[in-house]
């Protein structure tokens, strides 16, 4: 049975959590993880698996990624508007459980340029990193090359902001530049990444903080599947409904990149 985490659930859980004495206290959680595996090399013929693996609170981090206050196509405002109060409160938990919540934002760093939470990062604006390991990129199983839009507005940069609906906490930090990210991970010896937000076939694969080059670099990265949405209109290939389009590319992302998991499997372990 798929575990649902409404507002009210997570609200509930939120308030469920160890008190302010124990917030940065490390613990270990098991959390159900599904992999997409092809048994027969080479046959093309894909099976789901889940594995129940461990993590620890205090190597573990979540990264929001480009949810945006506004976004240039209308149907992703409106998705990304509806999934803001839910993570909000997935995070909320993360968070006062200790874990390190990283707010990635592109392109409106200059909003933020006085925030402390952005003042800490830039002491690893001068990361070193390397390319990282040499990883197989199978194409995408959507056509996004006119951009995914479903609703058919022409684009514009929307964005000024992360929404407002995502608060951002005292100990959290600011940045949409990989090495420094990479640089923060290091230093807290943080070794996975749950990854939320959007656009699953655009910038959370592809942006240099997010899953490909995260997973180059060795950091093993959890797609949360339900706090995320898809770029992909229904008139481009393969002629699905939007949210079909977003479940194949949540499936590619298993597939060769790294596991998903549910947000409210995620809370259930937390606390």
């Amino acid at each position: 049975m798929q575990y649902t985490l409404t507002r009210r659930k997570a609200l509930a859980l939120i308030g469920a959590v160890a008190p302010v004495s124990l917030l940065g206290a490390d613990s270990q959680f098991d959390l159900p993880v599904r992999t997409r595996i092809e048994i027969y090399k080479g046959s093309g013929e894909w099976r789901t698996a889940t594995s129940a693996e461990q993590y620890r609170t205090s190597r573990s981090a979540m990264l929001i990624c480009d949810m945006w206050d506004q976004h240039w196509c209308g149907g992703a405002t409106k998705r990304v508007g509806e999934m803001t109060q839910r993570m909000a409160a997935v995070l909320a938990v993360g968070r006062a459980k200790g874990m390190q919540i990283i707010h990635a934002p592109s392109d409106v760093m200059d909003f933020y340029e006085q925030y402390p939470q952005r003042q800490f990062m830039k002491q690893f604006a001068g990361t070193k990193v390397e390319p990282g390991l040499s990883l197989v990129d199978p194409p995408l199983p959507i056509d996004d090359k006119a951009g995914g839009c479903d609703t058919g507005e022409p684009f514009y940069k929307a964005w000024k902001r992360q929404h407002a609906e995502i608060p951002v906490a005292a100990n959290d930090v600011i940045s949409d530049k990989g090495n420094e990210i990479f640089g923060l991970l290091k230093l807290r010896g943080i070794d996975t990444l749950f990854v939320m937000g959007v656009h699953t076939n655009m910038c959370i694969l592809n942006r240099t903080f997010a899953i490909k080059q995260m997973t180059k670099w060795g950091i093993r990265c959890v797609l949360l599947r339900d706090l995320t949405d898809a770029m992909y209109d229904p008139k481009q290939r393969p002629f699905v409904t939007h949210d079909e389009g977003t479940a194949l590319v949540i499936e590619h992302i298993e597939k060769y990149w790294c596991p998903s998991a549910l947000s409210g499997d995620l809370v259930k372990a937390l606390v």
